[in-house]
């Protein structure tokens, strides 16, 4: 049975309950041909279809992140899709694998950048993420993409601050360190008290080497 008809517009549903649900059985098997055929209809002509299993592929990505490593190529691609839920869907896809595949991402790394700058704010966290994942991987993608990750540190709206220094612990080096502790110390008049907890936990982290 095609695992294509799992997706929610088959099953007649407007929720992500089915898409969801796909995901864990796919992740939990590891089945891959499965996975490859949800792949193949990321350009299925109705969108719905599209978006639905874009959604699959990005919810294993959380739960097995190296099942759908290598379609990178293909959530790149959808950073220049025209409709915007495929746009930060394949961010989120990227971010789940951008550990996997720094170097496919870098080599596209100006078009992440330009698709964060224009996109929405889900598009921005989880290309922050994504950008993180692909600066931790190796000196020279660091030198040019922590300064770019700072901007948007120093730049994004006050509740996102915790949510993007948590991204960007895993590319803090001690060449980067201390810049990285100063804009975190220029927001913090700007957070709430749970925002505070957060960024106080991100410094121990630091601290600690964790």
């Amino acid at each position: 049975m095609s695992v294509l008809n799992k997706i929610a517009f088959y099953q007649n549903r407007r929720d992500e309950v089915p898409n969801q649900e796909l995901a864990r059985e796919l992740a939990e098997s590891r089945n891959k041909a499965g996975i490859r055929e949800i792949a193949e209809n990321l350009g299925h002509k109705n969108q719905n279809v599209q978006s639905d299993c874009l959604k699959v592929l990005y919810e294993v990505g959380y739960l097995a992140p190296e099942l759908i490593a290598d379609y990178v190529d293909d959530f790149l691609a959808l950073l220049k899709h025209k409709n915007n839920r495929m746009v930060w869907g394949g961010m989120i896809a990227l971010g789940t694998i951008a550990d996997l595949k720094p170097k496919a991402i870098w080599g596209n790394v100006d078009l992440v950048i330009s698709t964060i700058d224009h996109g929405t704010l889900i598009t921005l966290v989880w290309g922050v993420k994504t950008l993180a994942k692909v600066a931790a991987a190796d000196e020279q993608y660091r030198q040019k993409l922590f300064p770019i990750l700072l901007k948007y540190l120093k730049t994004c709206i006050p509740r996102d601050v915790p949510t993007h220094a948590e991204s960007m612990l895993c590319a803090v080096d001690q060449n980067n360190r201390q810049e990285f502790l100063l804009v975190l110390e220029s927001r913090q008049s700007e957070m709430t008290s749970s925002q505070l907890a957060r960024l106080r936990k991100v410094k121990r982290r630091l601290e600690s080497g964790d």
